[in-house]
């Protein structure tokens, strides 16, 4: 299929033409014709699907024909919610992007920052309000936003909202907007929360789904390094040292540890830095375009920090701490090896971490390739169980036990004879 098969305005088909897209990705083609019906849709997807895509272009196509090409009054027409700062604008950027030839106009809302910009944009009107929740509730209690003429409500990446505890938010939401509206629901994973929560609020909803949560992208090559926990940052920088690593993003489980790996690796000259929740807007904002522009070789974030962060071309994902929800590994290394690049995921198993590698193995069914030889194996450990024995220090070890228990009996024996 292509995407002049999706019968789009020229408006679209013009913008998706100078990106360079021509076919849709599975979850596009099976989204976007259900969007263009009119169908509630639940889509069970993962980050670096071509997600965005599938519903912004539907509902642009859909918003135009009502807004026009004229300066109307604007109102809100589609509101999307999603769970961080970065996903949110980059969702905004992808309307601006395939809507860059139509008179539609996209505001982005979310906390830590000053609200004053976005309530001016607000009264100068928009159509597409992409937010996070707690800024979206703050800034309707107040009175400056207006959702009666809602025709599309998005609730992105639910899954995560569920995990940080916006559930009950966004069920607020919910109950603000039209009853007949249309509301598409995405999510990587659908724990019973969510499957509820589609239950309860969306009508008839078509399911759509692609790329299993236990698969691991094909073009990910995949390998994992036994190593003590006080050693991994020695490892992590023998890596970038040895093997020339650059464009590096890095998962730790925790901020401290993000912020406490950046400090170890600017000791050794490497450019890093970190992202995460303690972060500034802007200052996380700056760090990622530094990352992106390359000025920053080495990113390391925390899970809840790079959910939705979009990197083309990223080459290597480290799993310096493990997770220990098995498939949030999926997630991280989901971020490398797309649109057909080949990518590396490596990870970092510390001893108190074996039982996490052994779930995370189980849910991808497959064997990890274990690197045994590097300068920081796990000590007293045979960290690769299927190596063949070193036949010679057997022999050594045979002849030194043998010794030993002919002198134990030769000790007995002299008891005896006392």
């Amino acid at each position: 299929m292509t995407f002049k098969e999706l019968h789009l305005i020229s408006n679209i088909q013009e913008a998706l033409k100078e990106e360079g897209y021509e076919n849709p990705t599975p979850i596009q083609e099976q989204a976007i014709p259900e969007v263009l019906a009119g169908q509630d849709l639940v889509a069970c997807a993962q980050t670096g699907t071509g997600k965005t895509a599938a519903f912004a272009i539907p509902i642009i196509n859909l918003i135009h024909k009502i807004v026009g090409s004229k300066s109307k009054v604007k109102r809100i027409r589609t509101l999307v919610v999603t769970p961080t700062r970065e996903l949110a604008i980059q969702i905004a950027e992808s309307f601006d992007t395939y809507g860059k030839y139509t008179n539609i106009k996209t505001l982005v809302i979310f906390g830590g920052v000053n609200q004053v910009p976005q309530v001016d944009q607000l009264k100068k009107g928009i159509d597409v309000l992409v937010a996070t929740p707690g800024r979206l509730l703050d800034l309707y209690k107040q009175g400056f936003i207006d959702l009666n003429h809602m025709h599309h409500l998005v609730l992105d990446e639910a899954d995560q909202m569920l995990d940080m505890g916006f559930i009950n938010d966004v069920k607020k939401i919910i109950k603000l907007t039209p009853e007949n509206r249309q509301t598409l629901l995405f999510s990587a994973t659908m724990p019973v929360a969510i499957r509820e929560l589609a239950d309860t609020f969306l009508t008839r909803p078509k399911y759509v789904s692609v790329a299993p949560i236990s698969s691991t992208a094909e073009l990910v090559s995949q390998k994992v390094y036994m190593v003590d926990k006080s050693d991994k940052r020695k490892l992590l920088y023998h890596l970038i040292r040895n093997d020339g690593l650059k464009n590096l993003l890095v998962f730790t489980r925790t901020k401290h540890g993000a912020d406490n790996v950046v400090k170890a690796l600017k000791k050794q000259g490497v450019e890093a830095a970190a992202i995460h929740g303690d972060k500034s807007q802007s200052a996380r904002q700056r760090v990622l375009e530094g990352f992106k522009n390359q000025e920053v070789s080495v990113l390391v974030a925390t899970d809840i920090a790079a959910r939705g962060i979009d990197i083309e071309n990223l080459p290597y994902v480290i799993n310096f701490d493990l997770p220990n929800i098995p498939e949030t590994y999926v997630h991280r290394i989901g971020r490398t090896g797309r649109a057909g690049n080949a990518g590396l995921a490596i990870s970092f198993c510390g001893k108190d971490e074996k039982t996490y590698w052994q779930d995370i193995e189980k849910l991808i069914r497959m064997k990890i390739k274990v690197v045994a030889d590097h300068p920081f194996p796990w000590k007293d450990e045979v960290v690769n169980p299927d190596a063949k024995p070193d036949l010679r220090n057997k022999k050594k070890t045979d002849q030194k036990n043998s010794n030993s228990r002919k002198s134990d009996n030769s000790k007995k024996n002299k008891k005896r004879w006392y």
